[in-house]
């Protein structure tokens, strides 16, 4: 990387998916991004933002919010601030994890879900979930602070089967 180059300032995750069939329990999916300190890049997360809420320093806001994916565009819209994160974090990694409160439900069961990253008008990386298709849960990319603080992403899709609380727990760790 360049000195001229700080890397990701600002990105935007945008998650859809179509809404359930008629007469079928909504399908309720969530973005989540963990923090995690230059110290501890794959240990607990710092903290995390998911189900409408924010970064105690405003840098990651989970600006919209769909129980149901129903809508119009993207159903849940995070942004991340990099050029305002904290020089003690170094590690963000993005998920997705489907509330699990009408029984089992898998990524194969939703339909057209996928999820986009987003710098301005530019697109660094997506996926639609198909390589993990009996995942309840996935980490869809990271973000990276470089020895310059510029902030790299990178996407990645890795599949869980855990519920939401636990996926929270485990989705930093190093995958093998």
């Amino acid at each position: 990387m360049s000195s001229l180059n700080k890397g990701v300032r600002r990105a935007e995750v945008a998650l859809k998916w179509d809404p359930s069939p008629l007469g079928e329990s909504p399908h309720d999916l969530d973005l989540v991004a963990a923090t995690y300190t230059t110290e501890a890049p794959f240990g607990e997360p710092a903290y995390v933002v998911h189900f409408d809420s924010r970064s105690p320093d405003g840098t990651i806001i989970l600006a919209r919010q769909s129980g149901t994916g129903q809508g119009f565009g993207a159903d849940e819209v995070m942004t991340l601030e990099f050029d305002r994160l904290a020089p003690a974090y170094g590690r963000v990694v993005v998920g997705v994890v489907i509330q699990q409160s009408n029984g089992r439900t898998v990524f194969g069961d939703v339909a057209n879900a996928s999820v986009r990253f987003l710098e301005g008008h530019t697109e660094i990386g997506g996926n639609d979930f198909a390589a993990v298709p009996d995942a309840t849960a996935a980490t869809v990319g990271e973000f990276v602070r470089g020895e310059t603080g510029g902030w790299t992403f990178s996407a990645s899709l890795n599949g869980f089967d855990s519920d939401p609380q636990t996926f929270l727990t485990v989705m930093g760790r190093p995958t093998a």
